[in-house]
């Protein structure tokens, strides 16, 4: 009985120990979150009593950011530093002065001349009280109610009990009292303004010393630190000038259909209109209150009223509807919501500053967030980014059981790109998580779910896309599932893929497999079996089922698409060990694999028609680069740095023709090269590096060459041994392509959306060197009678 037990006890120490571990991960975050807690009401309780000194600071940093600019500008334009942040401060106050100046005059005027609307006041007043004094349903109700309360406050009706009234007679203020009186509420606003201007020089001329600071404060990753200053102040001093310009076009159209009206004081309000949209939400309706009641003080009559509401009512839709979303954009990526919540915490901390401020100081903290780690939760909150991906959203939607949402997602999705596009980016990764899940924290029901509203979604889609005629007389390729459910779902997705890029397909159920001799899946007119795995550990299953099918089915050749891979797998070698005759990791990428097997003839790259009249475009630049070693090595140190900058193995700049491809630049020599007589290195034009970048007009980039199937017998791929590939076209400002600048590299790599623009700008010196010219700027004239337009295509629309 003993020995029974034993084994059981030492069963129960290691859920004994795991229990111990959850709880104290489970107390460690309830520390974290006080701690977390605790900071934030210290930090708040800061800003809050900290007010009079903060605020002047934070107000001196927004107008610094404003000033900028202009600062920057004139030291390019060979100004030093504290010359030209004098001169910008004189110019801003001369400015200001003498605007107030105009303004102050015109309230003058306007207060001399209120006097004498008294008597169109009293007149409409008159009226209005007349047409509101006659007889209605309530008069009575109303009547006994101020009937009582005469009762109640009526005093004592003997008057030797009522009370006796005592006045207290203040004594006359001193002179000082007064001079005190008058001087404080006047002092308190030039100080803080003189504050804030000493602020703002400081800021200014020392800005490196403080931009140093800040790095230092910041800490960590100084490369994550400078990102998010740099960020963080172009967004602002985006956000100020779209905001400069929203309001100036609001104002100034107020200002004239004001003075057209006859409203008095016509610019008066319409700069107070520009003024007053510097805070938000509540400042518009403010400013339209001043010309309101002027034009109800001005005119007998209630037609200006009207003009002036109409007016107000169409300049804020036009700068509600259309200058604001044209201006704006995503300025400062904070979501509608987080503004409105910003703008309430910080107004209830330091006022109508705080909500004047509130927008740059959220700026301040999305960026903050974005860039730290510890602060990421501050980009969740405030960013205008999706808190879940597009695949997390949708299986999310399949947990809770709403399919219908989770296709309205996909339909959205698919109206933005495809079928194809959607199954390869949104649905493969929600079967991935359907995948980690189900031997995890998935409950049987939350499994079922995924699975009944991934069939129902697949289904809605087959209905709404069908692949037309697809497959008429061609070979067909059948689509098997390999075990589980999610293999199913992949599988019918792979044959609706296939079916829309014009390729004869069908599936088969993991079902179909649990006969011995595989009946079901009849295969005898197939050409091309795909099996489709989602498995992390597909190979021993895959080689299994490939045997089998072999053995009954020598004939179909053979594609291995496995969906749901760790980077690290070894997928050339999980090929060779199946005896699969091509492997795909991505549905794009079996749609094109199979697309190549099926008739490679149709994918095969046509050269474009050769001629005189076509080749002439390129030949004056072939020419200059072919005589001008000075630029040729110019070109050559471009294509170094690019190298450098990106930390590849080649980099290459080329001129290309309709028939051969020139390289003008290059960080290293290149295998398989040939001069031809104009002493460049030339290859055919199929074969060149830039092909493929100026066939399409656009930036690319492949992370991994052996995924892209159009490459796999390319050059790039054969001779070459890149695995990463990425080019942009150097073009001229008149969109026309005449070259790349390709980078390479022997291993995969990620390229993020900054890289890229990286890559694009150094394109654009590149055509500066070759040209003449940047990509922005007008054609270069014609040399020699005749046009030296570096054409090759056009880059489509």
């Amino acid at each position: 009985m003993t020995q029974d037990l034993e084994p059981n006890k030492g069963a129960a120490e290691p859920l004994v120990a795991h229990g111990d571990i959850l709880r104290s991960l489970s107390s460690l975050s309830a520390v974290r979150l006080a701690a977390g807690l605790t900071s934030a009401a210290i930090i708040i309780a800061g800003l809050f009593f900290g007010q009079e000194i903060l605020i002047p600071l934070a107000v001196a940093f927004l107008i610094s950011f404003a000033l900028s600019p202009a600062i920057a500008k004139l030291e390019r334009l060979g100004l030093s530093r504290l010359p030209a942040v004098m001169l910008t401060m004189i110019v801003v106050v001369i400015l200001m002065g003498g605007f107030g100046l105009v303004l102050g005059s015109q309230l003058r005027a306007l207060s001399q001349e209120l006097p004498t609307y008294q008597s169109t006041i009293r007149s409409k007043l008159a009226d209005l009280r007349k047409n509101l004094s006659g007889p209605g349903m309530l008069d009575g109700a109303m009547q006994t109610v101020d009937t009582v309360q005469k009762e109640v406050e009526s005093p004592a009706t003997h008057a030797d009990d009522a009370p006796q009234r005592v006045s207290v007679v203040p004594a006359p203020p001193t002179p000082f009292d007064t001079a005190k009186a008058w001087l404080v509420p006047a002092l308190a606003p030039l100080a803080n303004a003189g504050i804030i201007f000493v602020f703002v020089f400081l800021m200014l001329v020392d800005r490196s010393d403080l931009r140093m600071r800040l790095l230092r404060l910041l800490g960590g990753n100084l490369h994550r630190s400078t990102d998010a200053m740099e960020e963080a102040g172009t967004r602002i001093s985006k956000y100020l000038l779209m905001q400069l310009l929203v309001n100036v076009t609001y104002g100034l159209p107020m200002g004239v259909g004001l003075w057209l009206i006859g409203v008095p004081g016509a610019l008066l309000w319409g700069t107070i209109a520009a003024v007053m949209r510097f805070i938000p939400y509540i400042g518009p309706m403010i400013s339209t209150v001043f010309p309101l009641g002027l034009a109800f003080a001005v005119d007998p009559g209630w037609s200006m009223v009207l003009w002036t509401l109409g007016l107000i009512i169409v300049l804020e839709v036009i700068s509600n509807n259309v200058v604001e979303p044209l201006l704006y954009g995503s300025s400062t990526g904070l979501s509608a919501i987080s503004l409105i919540v910003s703008a309430t915490f910080w107004t209830a901390l330091w006022g109508p500053v705080g909500l004047v401020l509130s927008t740059p100081l959220t700026v301040c903290l999305l960026v903050v967030g974005r860039n730290l780690p510890q602060l990421q939760f501050l980009d969740t909150l405030l960013g205008t980014s999706p808190a879940l991906d597009l695949p997390t959203r949708v299986y999310q939607r399949l947990l809770a059981d709403d399919s219908d949402e989770a296709l309205d997602i996909a339909q959205v999705e698919i109206e933005r790109s495809s079928v194809q596009a959607f199954y390869n980016d949104v649905a493969v990764p929600v079967l991935g998580l359907a995948s980690q899940d189900y031997q995890g924290q998935a409950t049987p029901e939350h499994h079922l779910r995924v699975i009944n509203g991934m069939e129902t979604l697949i289904e809605a889609l087959r209905e709404d896309h069908t692949g037309g005629d697809a497959g008429a007389g061609k070979p067909r390729v059948v689509c098997i599932a390999g075990k589980w459910e999610v293999d199913t779902l992949a599988a019918d997705m792979l044959a609706h893929a296939l079916c829309l890029a014009g390729i004869s397909a069908d599936f088969r159920p993991a079902s179909a497999l649990t006969s011995r001799h595989l009946d079901g899946l009849k295969l005898d007119d197939a050409d091309i079996v795909v099996l489709g795995y989602m498995s992390e550990q597909p190979i021993a299953a895959a080689r299994q089922l490939c045997r089998r099918i072999r053995r009954r089915w020598p004939h179909p050749r053979t594609v291995l698409a496995l969906l749901n891979l760790p980077e690290s797998f070894p997928m050339e070698e999980a090929r060779n060990a199946i005896g699969a005759d091509e492997l795909a990791t991505s549905v794009n990428e079996a749609v094109e694999r199979i697309r190549i097997m099926q008739a490679p003839a149709r994918v095969a790259a046509t050269p474009v028609e050769t001629g005189d009249a076509a080749g002439k475009p390129v030949e004056p630049l072939l020419a200059h680069c072919a005589a001008n070693e000075s630029m040729r090595q110019d070109l050559h140190d471009l294509a170094k740095k690019t190298a450098d900058a990106f930390g590849v193995e080649w980099a290459v700049i080329a001129i290309i023709d309709t028939r051969n491809e020139y390289i003008v630049g290059q960080n290293q020599v290149l295998p398989d090269m040939a001069f031809d007589q104009s002493g460049l290195l030339a290859i055919a034009r199929q074969d060149g590096i830039g092909y493929h970048v100026v066939q399409r007009g656009t930036p690319i980039a492949i992370a991994d060459i052996q995924r892209e199937p159009s490459l796999a017998d390319h050059r790039i791929s054969t001779t070459l041994h890149a695995r990463f590939y990425a080019a942009a076209p150097l073009m001229t400002s008149d969109d026309q392509v005449f070259g790349a600048l390709c980078i390479l590299d022997d291993a995969p790599r990620d390229i993020t959306e900054r890289d890229q623009e990286l890559l694009e700008r150094l394109a654009d010196e590149a055509t500066f060197l070759i040209t003449g010219q940047s990509a922005d700027a007008t054609q270069a004239p014609a040399q020699g009678g005749q046009e030296t337009a570096t054409v090759g295509q056009k880059v489509p629309e």
